[in-house]
């Protein structure tokens, strides 16, 4: 006897998948992120193509550290979208995807152990990992190792132990260490934070020889500073209270109306140069 079966339902993709635009190397779509009841980001539409160079700019609190680590698939968004490297989070395995995205932040400057030396902190980058252990490493990573060393100003450096390093020492190791895997997507958080005025110039000076490379990844470069944007960079991104107030074109976006709406005070932009400056109005 047959059993009459009952026909299979027909599963069709929902009208409102998400896919990455084409050229896009960052997409979020509605992105939100809740903790402890609270909003941390709002809704948040953005979209970071080939090619271009992101500040990321807004008060404390404002979500960009959040929105940085989303970025880097390093945390999931509570509801929306994200889009990265052609790949959408939650579709695919992060641990893959986070070799292709170089990250220099203090979160990670916090796990690379004090013993371990300038060379082997940029070297691990290529596992994902921030330790030495019983890994192997090709005479090719090696020497991309010491090439980044040296472009970084850090040959002299490359034997001695992390945490014996300066603050500006360890930002230019974890930059060193984000090119590593030579990442389709670099993302930057506060790199200038914690260094004197000599070190700050001397950094801004090196990453805008990164911006002006056409050679480079798309850059994401977040800052409370104007002073700390530097010359080369194409787009920014105002935040205020984990929602946007401005997005687009560097000129367009870090005006004094949106500065000011972002900051909440008063503000007087000025740009000579390619460096912006701001104080109270």
């Amino acid at each position: 006897m047959t059993v009459p079966q009952e026909p299979r339902p027909t599963v069709s993709a929902p009208d409102d998948l998400f896919l990455p635009d084409p050229g896009s190397v960052l997409q979020l779509r509605d992105v939100r992120v809740r903790r402890g009841g609270q909003e941390i980001l709002s809704g948040i539409d953005w979209t970071v193509r080939e090619g271009e160079r992101w500040v990321v700019m807004g008060p404390n609190g404002a979500g960009k550290s959040t929105l940085l680590q989303i970025a880097a698939a390093r945390v999931f968004p509570t509801s929306g979208d994200v889009g990265i490297l052609d790949e959408v989070l939650g579709a695919v395995d992060v641990s893959e995807l986070r070799t292709r995205i170089g990250l220099s932040s203090a979160q990670l400057a916090a796990q690379v152990p004090a013993d371990e030396t300038v060379q082997d902190a940029v070297i691990t980058a290529s596992y994902g990992i921030t330790g030495t252990w019983r890994e192997e490493y090709e005479e090719d990573d090696r020497a991309r190792a010491l090439g980044l060393v040296a472009q970084w100003g850090l040959s002299r450096l490359a034997q001695r132990r992390f945490g014996t390093l300066s603050e500006g020492e360890r930002k230019r190791v974890l930059i060193a260490r984000a090119l590593m895997t030579d990442p389709e997507l670099m993302l930057l958080d506060e790199p200038a934070a914690g260094l004197d005025l000599g070190g700050r110039e001397a950094l801004v000076s090196q990453l805008t020889e990164l911006a002006e490379d056409d050679a480079a990844p798309a850059l994401v470069l977040v800052t409370h500073h104007l002073e700390e944007v530097p010359p080369g960079f194409t787009h920014a991104l105002l935040l205020q209270q984990g929602a946007v107030v401005a997005a687009g074109p560097i000129d367009q976006t870090l005006t004094q109306e949106h500065l000011s709406d972002a900051f909440g005070v008063r503000l007087q932009v000025r740009r000579a140069e390619g460096r912006f400056t701001a104080v109270a109005a």
